[in-house]
């Protein structure tokens, strides 16, 4: 039986269409999971909507709709974001499912079980946007002296009775995880803030709201619904068949990874290990905040400063190998990075069409018309077989690079190998032997073609329909056949007068 690999995006929040970090996020999550199961792990990969809480409720009414239709009408273009990306998910997880309720109603029972929930009045910060408390003491200031979250968003007075979880009875279990497991959180900048964080201390977490009734409600209590963010974590387990312990849930549960924003990893990091300690379940192996995509000049995208991209038209103009390719190349995951026009084109242009894509187009052009198509045997002159040690490293140290999410750093180590191949062609100017010394170009052209197939199956993960085509074209002529006549992967993309401004 093949080694289980659980990997969950956070559930994402649907009162607005997707955004670039959304798409951000499933792209490094789907080639995650592409890649294990390249190294034949038996992957579970989960993504969704988070369709619970008050901002939802606040949305629908103010667009006038019913608020489960502007849910099921919002999750739908998260569907549809991961279907145009190619996001091979295996389960889209809606925690408005009746199997989501049942679920999240059994972890808080097994909370209960354990004494960790208690009736009191809270009155505190609260943010709609963020659905999340605040400390006064963590409060920034805004314009007129309003009081903003850490996040800048606006806060409110809230005051009503609800349900508490003894989230301060395990801050030390917390710090003893941090300690005893140094990458249950990552990268490291992340899992310092957390610590920090829980060293200042805990209170106890308010869970449940009696203001609206839109979520899950709690077991025993009219009136209550949970905390967004109690059944929100929760989908990670109902897409794994929780309260069902046996089947999929016994397979791959605990999740290796959560992968999510920097934004969210005290939800990730604090609460959610806090709940499953109290209800006597095994905590995630990991989770890793990625960093954010601003916009040019290093700002924050956003509607109201009109310089948000939608990933839907991006993947439209670019291609979608090719705003994948771009996204993990160009930032290093885990840290902010930027996006623009230019460094779009500039890092596809020079990377996949004129330095991939350009050696697998004159490669398999010369077999087709010197060669009859025909693929020929890779050559066994030391300068052939350096060429495919060097591309089997430039491979294994991406295979290295990617086990630790380093995406860019991998994509580096396959670039180099990308850029041998390319000396090489160079080097033995196969289009001059075809007179002199037909044998050696054959051998040459060989050579090439599997330098190009194991480039090709290395970086898949990343740019999988691109590399699937190219590996099929190739193993179609495994027998003997002749290729097909190939056509460019990677067109030049241009920059428009509009983006060059």
């Amino acid at each position: 039986m093949a080694e289980p690999y659980y990997i969950t995006t956070a559930i994402s929040y649907p009162n607005g269409k997707p955004h670039i970090g959304h798409a951000y996020e499933a792209i490094a999550a789907d080639a995650m999971a592409r890649f294990r199961r390249a190294q034949g792990r038996n992957v579970r990969f989960t993504t969704g909507t988070d369709e619970h809480g008050l901002k939802m409720i606040q949305t629908a009414r103010g667009e006038g709709r019913d608020t489960l239709d502007f849910a099921t009408e919002m999750s739908s273009y998260f569907k549809n974001m991961c279907a145009i990306l190619n996001i091979s998910y295996d389960c889209f997880m809606r925690t408005s499912d009746a199997a989501h309720h049942e679920s999240s109603i059994a972890l808080w029972k097994a909370m209960e079980a354990s004494d960790d929930l208690y009736l009191d009045r809270y009155e505190g910060w609260y943010s709609v946007r963020d659905e999340a408390f605040y400390e006064e003491s963590e409060l920034v200031g805004g314009k007129g002296g309003e009081k903003l979250s850490p996040q800048g968003t606006p806060v409110e007075w809230t005051a009503e009775e609800t349900w508490f979880f003894r989230l301060s009875k395990y801050q030390d279990a917390l710090l003893a995880l941090y300690r005893d497991q140094p990458n249950f959180i990552r990268p490291e900048s992340r899992r310092n803030e957390v610590t920090r964080f829980v060293e200042g201390g805990l209170k106890d977490l308010s869970v449940s709201r009696t203001s609206f009734d839109w979520g899950v409600p709690v077991p025993g209590s009219p009136g209550h619904v949970m905390y967004v963010w109690v059944d929100a974590l929760n989908a990670y387990m109902t897409a794994v068949g929780y309260p069902d312990t046996s089947g999929d849930y016994a397979r791959y549960w605990p999740a290796d990874v959560h992968l999510i924003g920097k934004d969210i990893v005290r939800f990730h990091a604090v609460y959610w290990p806090a709940f499953l300690m109290s209800a006597g379940l095994p905590l995630p192996k990991q989770v890793f905040g990625h960093g954010f995509i601003l916009a040019k000049g290093g700002e924050k995208m956003s509607k109201s400063l009109g310089n948000a991209v939608d990933p839907m038209d991006m993947a439209d103009r670019y291609g979608v190998d090719a705003l994948r390719y771009f996204l993990l190349r160009e930032v290093s995951f885990g840290q902010d990075g930027s996006y623009s026009h230019e460094a779009i084109v500039n890092r596809v242009n020079s990377e996949l069409a004129n330095s991939f894509g350009n050696l697998v187009q004159r490669s398999l052009s010369m077999i087709f018309k010197n060669l009859d198509g025909i693929l020929p045997a890779a050559g066994d002159a030391q300068d052939d077989q350096d060429l495919l040690a060097a591309v089997k490293k430039g491979c294994e140290d991406l295979a290295t690079e990617f086990d630790r999410f380093a995406f860019s750093q991998g994509l580096e180590a396959w670039m180099g190998a990308v850029f041998a191949c390319n000396a090489y062609v160079d080097a033995q100017a196969p289009w001059t032997l075809k007179k002199s010394d037909p044998q050696r170009m054959a051998a040459v052209l060989g050579t090439l073609v599997a330098a190009v197939r194991a480039l090709a199956k290395a970086v898949e993960p990343v740019i999988p329909k691109s590399a699937e085509a190219l590996i099929a074209l190739i193993d179609a002529a495994k027998d003997g056949s002749p290729i097909a006549q190939p056509i460019p992967i990677f067109p030049r993309l241009e920059v428009g007068e509009e983006e060059a401004a």
